[in-house]
């Protein structure tokens, strides 16, 4: 994969306004604290994630619907998840559960969780964009592919999830020369297991690497056996002020 020799476009720190990105809370019944927090006032949000039960769930989920229901009257994007399960889910059953989410829960768009990355699953990938923005007018769509992908998906989404991942790998990454050609509104970044003294440090790569949306979290994978997403970061409020405009006490 190349890496960025020339300078970045759009991205200089007056330009650059980021905000965060919630990958996906726990149930609202399980973290309600961190559901609340996402409509204090002043809180930088570009979107929320909602997985419900692995997807929409079987059936309408009342908290899940009062939850997604504070946001967007809040003018909060919110999100359906979808796992493409890295190209092999059944289009039908990825559509389906796309119909659900528009249906119940009034999603604004979808992140594909492990999208493919790779030239041969553009097609499939451009297949089931095209039909999630006829399921939903103005869908806002994010490839979760987590790495650089082959840079033809540019075309196919609203923003690109270019890294996804611990900090020991984060702190050294490099990013792909290609994306030099985009605005930083067009990436994302989810970076776990971030200590609180190297918060800044990690939103100068951020920044740096040009991803306009970020989530930072000291949570951690339990080497591969938790969700380190699912709840807020120890240092919310920290986190949140120095993304953003900050938040209200």
């Amino acid at each position: 994969m190349p890496h960025l020799t020339r300078t970045r476009r759009h991205a200089s720190g007056t330009e650059l306004r980021p905000g965060v990105g919630v990958p996906g809370y726990a149930h609202p019944l399980l973290a309600p604290i961190e559901w609340g927090e996402l409509t204090r006032p002043g809180t930088p949000l570009h979107w929320v994630v909602l997985n419900v039960s692995d997807g929409p769930g079987a059936r309408p989920d009342p908290h899940c619907l009062e939850a997604a229901g504070r946001l967007r009257n809040a003018g909060i994007r919110v999100l359906g998840h979808l796992d493409t399960r890295y190209g092999t889910r059944n289009f039908g059953e990825l559509i389906s559960d796309a119909h659900r989410f528009v249906d119940w829960y009034r999603v604004d768009g979808f992140l594909l969780e492990r999208c493919p990355a790779d030239h041969a699953g553009l097609p499939e990938v451009r297949r089931t964009v095209a039909t999630l923005r006829v399921i939903r007018d103005a869908a806002h769509i994010v490839l979760g592919h987590g790495i650089h992908p082959h840079p033809g998906y540019a075309d196919l989404a609203d923003q690109l999830v270019t890294f996804s991942g611990p900090w020991s790998d984060y702190r050294w990454s490099q990013v792909a020369e290609w994306t030099a050609d985009h605005s930083p509104e067009r990436f994302c970044h989810f970076v776990h297991g971030v200590p609180r003294p190297h918060l800044t440090e990690a939103l100068s790569i951020a920044r740096r690497q040009g991803a306009a949306t970020v989530w930072i979290t000291d949570h951690t994978d339990g080497g591969g056996g938790a969700d380190p997403w699912e709840a807020m970061p120890g240092y919310w409020d920290e986190f949140v002020s120095r993304v953003g405009t900050g938040v209200s006490e």
